[in-house]
């Protein structure tokens, strides 16, 4: 699958975001090394700190089914603009998928990162050794 094939993936799900309170709809898609797609949508609940971001939604969908090897996550919100994975999110990507390539997007324009350079000096497993 193409990285463009991912973004429009992430399109997709981003239509199914619950954001009531903020308007702000993000939509993620994670691509396994089987080729295999998880989805996932920002749902927001009145108490803010129970909201669950899209990239989180797809990545524990996939854990949930027993999938643990990603290749790539791209991010697309409503704005428009590039929307970068939040502090949450980063952790959890460092976590369950530190290799793989976090694609941002706006329309069909993308940038690609690691998660090294949007969460540098990470506290990961390693740490509590």
């Amino acid at each position: 699958m193409t990285y463009h094939e991912l973004v429009e993936k992430a399109y997709e799900a981003m239509q199914f975001s619950y954001s009531p309170y903020s308007n702000f709809k993000v939509g993620a898609a994670l691509l396994t090394t089987s080729g295999k797609v998880y989805t996932g949508c920002n749902v927001e609940i009145a108490s803010f700190g129970a909201t669950n971001c899209a990239e989180r939604t797809a990545i524990f969908k996939a854990i949930s089914e027993g999938n643990h090897d990603y290749s790539a996550i791209a991010v697309v919100s409503s704005s428009r603009d590039f929307t970068y994975p939040c502090g949450i999110c980063r952790q959890v990507i460092v976590e369950f998928a530190k290799d793989i390539d976090i694609i941002v997007a706006k329309d069909y324009d993308y940038e690609v990162y690691k998660i090294d350079e949007l969460l540098p000096k990470s506290f990961t497993q390693i740490d509590l050794k």
